[in-house]
């Protein structure tokens, strides 16, 4: 039987991989990505999901942590979880144990739901301590030197310099996201220069996104 060659697949959905210590400023370049066309799946705003009054989620959160992390409404006190589990690597793992796999199946549920070319970009804080770099087609890393991280969290966020330090420590360091990194912004730059490179970002994916793809020999 002869063999032929498939031509050139029309493109497939560029799945991108964006993450950055706490208080590197994701939010903003997700925003401009989106401002781009991107289609955003935001692990935080999931996580917060599935955790939400009502679901299993927060009972097994309730379950594992006692009914002290919960506010007067019913909702997870997210402030005073925090103070619990990142003060001690055990706890986080417990809670990380039960929201990980629920963030995972509803981010497939989206990604599901995005375009068959469409650029989508993954929010995902923990990706480089979680080893998720392998599941994305590129990692985006937003960079920030940890002094600015602190004055972030301290001046913009409110935080004491201590929980600041201790949710900063419980992190991945700078050095092992940047080494996990295909692309690094930097945002330790005025917004301007932030927004140029974000365009310039863009247009690589765009591009990756529209390459054609050979098809296997069949």
């Amino acid at each position: 039987m002869a063999l032929s060659v498939a031509g050139p697949k029309l493109p497939d959905m560029l799945k991108v991989g964006l993450t950055g210590g706490i208080g590197a400023g994701k939010s903003e370049v997700s925003r401009l990505l989106v401002e781009r066309g991107a289609v955003l799946i935001d692990a935080d705003r999931i996580a917060r999901e599935v955790v939400a009054p009502g679901t299993p989620g927060l009972a097994s959160v309730v379950e594992a942590f006692g009914e002290e992390i919960l506010a007067a409404d019913g909702s997870l006190d997210r402030p005073r979880l925090g103070a619990i589990v990142f003060a001690d690597a055990d706890k986080l793992a417990t809670l990380n144990s039960i929201v990980h796999p629920l963030v995972g199946a509803r981010s497939r549920e989206l990604e599901e739901a995005a375009a068959e070319d469409a650029v989508v970009i993954h929010d995902v804080p923990l990706l480089t301590e979680n080893g998720l770099a392998p599941l994305y087609d590129l990692v985006i890393v937003v960079d920030t030197a940890p002094e600015t991280q602190l004055d972030r969290l301290v001046r913009l966020r409110g935080m004491t310099e201590e929980d600041a330090r201790a949710r900063m420590a419980a992190q991945a360091t700078r050095e092992q996201r940047r080494e996990i990194a295909d692309i690094v912004i930097d945002n330790d730059v005025p917004l301007e220069e932030l927004e140029q490179r974000v365009k310039d970002v863009w247009a690589e994916l765009v591009r990756r996104s529209q390459a054609p793809r050979p098809s296997p020999v069949e």
